[in-house]
């Protein structure tokens, strides 16, 4: 039985994330992939250009980083490439038949961010190297996303979640 409620589209995809009373958001699966595609060829441009000019790729980053911020605070399919997906993609495919739940997701969007952040301060501050390799961290993550659905962040996310309190 599906923890998720439903509302089919006349294209029939899957209009909506949002979870039966009690248990978690989910998105169809290939959201986050399409997503982690984009990320991973911005992540490439940033590496080209920190060849040409670090601001140029500190800016590059900076701006994947609030990409990255965003899918953090408010989940996957509200996302800029998860909007990108739902508006242009999904309705031109098949109807899902594989979901995930959105915390794991947001968890490593939480964790790009973090990887974006100390990258965009290392092109800021004049150390090239540390931008690269964060890009790089990024750039990895992203890609093993796109290419083979491993997610990095979210599997992390089960041991993250067992230090929290609960009842938070």
């Amino acid at each position: 039985m599906s923890t998720t409620s439903q509302s089919i589209t006349g294209s029939g995809s899957v209009a909506t994330d949002v979870a039966a009373p009690g248990a978690a958001p989910q998105v169809d699966v290939r959201g986050p992939r399409f997503a982690a595609w984009i990320t991973t060829t911005v992540l490439v441009v940033v590496l080209v250009a920190a060849i040409f000019s670090t601001v140029a790729a500190g800016v590059i980053l900076a701006i994947q980083a609030v990409v990255f911020a965003i899918g953090a605070a408010v989940g996957p399919r509200r996302s800029p490439y998860g909007a990108l997906f739902a508006k242009f993609v999904a309705p031109r495919i098949s109807p899902t038949t594989e979901r995930e739940p959105t915390p794991p997701l947001r968890f490593a969007q939480l964790l790009g961010f973090v990887f974006a952040f100390v990258g965009v301060i290392g092109f800021a501050v004049g150390l090239p190297l540390l931008g690269l390799i964060f890009t790089g961290f990024a750039l990895f993550a992203a890609f093993l996303n796109a290419a083979f659905g491993i997610c990095l962040g979210c599997q992390i996310y089960p041991l993250v979640a067992r230090l929290r309190p609960a009842n938070s």
